[in-house]
């Protein structure tokens, strides 16, 4: 897995469309989505967005639903060759990045998402758009349990950069229980095609020591 990288300074202040909404970035939201339709009605227009912006976009998916994403994808005029041939389109399989080795280690994947970035401000990308679906975390793998830190220690790192990240999440397959507390890591939330400030969000000084302290 990849090492924590250096951060860029201070974020440049950019907005994103989400569900109709401009958004201030960077930007954390957590997008509640119940089945397969829902889902790109909402965030294939966010992504195509952010590439005919010249923004760089990493999408990670099922391995199984790879295929799917593409014709999706090229359904919605995304010229998916030529996007992943230059570098600004990245289609990752979740378990070579959430679950790597079998298992998700919130360190190691924090130290990812910053090279992640890294990355694409290297290749000349003032900003990485990223949609990410959540369901890994339903396997049977060590340390899915801490998803919510995770979600949480997100937010000391994303200001830094000017990143726009949606973490996808299909309401018809995660416990209640577990909805309640990703929501509460995010600043932002995507619920019924709207998109809104979270009133539940918690900043991460303070929710991650009440969900350790869950897990403990």
């Amino acid at each position: 897995m990849a090492h924590r990288g250096k951060h860029s300074g201070l974020a440049a202040t950019r907005t994103a469309t989400l569900a109709g909404s401009a958004l201030t970035c960077p930007c954390h939201v957590c997008a509640f989505y119940n089945g397969t339709d829902d889902q790109y009605d909402v965030l294939l227009p966010f992504l195509k967005e952010g590439l005919d912006a010249g923004d760089r976009a990493v999408t990670f998916v099922d391995a199984h639903g790879r295929a799917d994403r593409l014709a999706r994808l090229h359904q919605g005029g995304i010229d998916v060759a030529a996007a992943e041939r230059n570098g600004q389109l990245e289609i990752q399989d979740w378990d070579d990045a959430y679950l790597c080795g079998g298992r998700f280690e919130p360190a190691e994947m924090l130290g990812f998402v910053q090279d992640s970035i890294n990355t694409g401000r290297g290749r000349g990308f003032a900003r990485t758009r990223a949609w990410a679906n959540m369901e890994w975390a339903l396997q049977d793998a060590p340390g899915v349990e801490q998803l919510a830190v995770y979600e949480s220690r997100l937010n000391f790192i994303l200001p830094l950069y000017s990143e726009a990240v949606v973490c996808a999440y299909d309401v018809t397959r995660f416990p209640a229980s577990v909805l309640a507390d990703v929501a509460r890591a995010h600043p932002y939330l995507l619920a019924d095609g709207r998109v809104k400030a979270n009133p539940h969000y918690v900043p991460p000084e303070l929710l991650v020591p009440e969900l350790e302290a869950k897990l403990a």
